[in-house]
C-alpha cells in the first residue's frame, strides 16, 4: 500500500466533508500540520468540527479556516491567540467546547484507545462539570469525560518512513501522537521523508499502523509571540 502523496490536495481527496471532524495537532504554532490546514481551507469543506489545543494566529494554522469561517465549533484547551476566534466566539457565531489541557490530551488518547469515556477530578465545582456525570471515588468527587475521535486527524512530525512510522521532535510532540492514533484516517506532514529500516525502532513515536496518507512539507518556522529585552 503506497502511503506517500504528492501533496496536501491530494492527501486529503475524497476526505473533506462539509460537517466533518478534524483533529489537528501542535501546540501554539510548533509542530502544526500547516500545508494540510491550508488544503483543507482550499477544499471548501465547511461547518467542521475542530479539535485542537489552540486555534493558530489570525492568519496562519486553523486561523485561516476561522478567516473562511469553515469551523462551525471548536474542541480546544487554548484560544487567546486569535482575534478572529474572539470576535467569532462573541457574537455566537462559533460554538466552544472548552477543556483543562490534559483532560483534552487523555480525551484524544482515550478515543484513540478505544475508550468511550474516564472519571477525572479536574474540572469538578467550575462550569466545566455543568451537566456532566459526577461520581465519587474513596471519598473524592469526579467527572466523566468522553473519548474523543475525529474523521480525518492532521498531523505534523519530524520524520516518516514509507511505512508511516513517524518522529516528532521538541514540542512537536504535543497532541500529535495521540491524535494519530484518534483519526478514522491519519494523513501527516512531514520535514524528512526516509528509507524504510533507516529508522532506529526504539526512537518511532508513532507506529505505521497508525498512517494511511504522508506528504513531504516545506514548513514556516513562526514565532507566536515575540518577546524581545531592549539592548
Amino acid at each position: 500500500m503506497n502511503k506517500i502523496y504528492p501533496d496536501a490536495a491530494a492527501a486529503l481527496e475524497g476526505l473533506a466533508f462539509d460537517g466533518m471532524t478534524i483533529m489537528a495537532g501542535g501546540f501554539g504554532l510548533c509542530g502544526i500540520p500547516e500545508n494540510l490546514i491550508t488544503a483543507l481551507r482550499d477544499s471548501g469543506a465547511k461547518d467542521i468540527t475542530a479539535i485542537s489545543n489552540n486555534a493558530g494566529v489570525d492568519d496562519f494554522g486553523l486561523g485561516l479556516l476561522l478567516q473562511t469561517r469553515q469551523i462551525k465549533k471548536m474542541v480546544s484547551s487554548y484560544v487567546g491567540e486569535n482575534a478572529t476566534f474572539e470576535k467569532q466566539y462573541l457574537n455566537g457565531e462559533l460554538e466552544l467546547e472548552f477543556n483543562p489541557q490534559g483532560t483534552l490530551a487523555e480525551r484524544i488518547r482515550a478515543g484513540g484507545a478505544g475508550i468511550p469515556g474516564f472519571y477525572t477530578k479536574t474540572g469538578v465545582g467550575t462550569l466545566i462539570a455543568e451537566g456532566k456525570e459526577h461520581k465519587d471515588f474513596n471519598g473524592e468527587t469526579y467527572i466523566m469525560e468522553t473519548g474523543l475521535v475525529a474523521d480525518v486527524a492532521l498531523v505534523k512530525a519530524w520524520k516518516a518512513d514509507s511505512e508511516g512510522n513517524l518522529v516528532y521532535r521538541k514540542t512537536a510532540r504535543n497532541f500529535n501522537p495521540m491524535m494519530a492514533t484518534a483519526g478514522k484516517v491519519t494523513v501527516v506532514e512531514v520535514e524528512q521523508l526516509v528509507e524504510t529500516g533507516s529508522l532506529d525502532p526504539d526512537h518511532i513515536h508513532t507506529p505505521g499502523i497508525f498512517v494511511d496518507r504522508i506528504i513531504v512539507g516545506t514548513h514556516e518556522k513562526r514565532i507566536e509571540k515575540r518577546t524581545t529585552r531592549e539592548a
